[in-house]
């Protein structure tokens, strides 16, 4: 299994769209492509900031690149953004759990 630690850095006031986005569409569509959903956090140090963690199943470019193609993603991102884009930009590193780490 390989894990995914993300980071969103949400542009300027659009927190709380981007929480509804994974909240009512995101986290739904993600175990279509192989992708399991761990855990998602706020940063404390900046609030505009989300962290999350998944688990693929199989290869991660091949479930991205099927998410990525998803008609109901592409729908729900759209509805999302009609007022301007939720993401200034994304951090991903992909991580493989060691012997002695309780989630595998």
């Amino acid at each position: 299994m390989t894990f995914e630690l993300r980071v969103y850095h949400a542009n300027t006031g659009k927190m709380p769209q981007l929480l509804n986005r994974f909240r009512n569409h995101t986290i739904k569509i993600f175990p279509k492509h192989g992708i399991e959903n761990v855990g998602y956090w706020i940063d404390d140090a900046n609030p505009e900031d989300l962290i999350y963690v998944l688990k693929h199943v199989g290869d991660p470019a091949t479930n991205w690149k099927n998410f990525g193609d998803d008609e109901e993603w592409k729908s729900a991102k759209a509805a999302s953004e009609v007022n301007g884009r939720l993401v200034a930009s994304i951090e991903s590193k992909f991580m493989s759990a060691t012997d002695f780490s309780e989630i595998r």
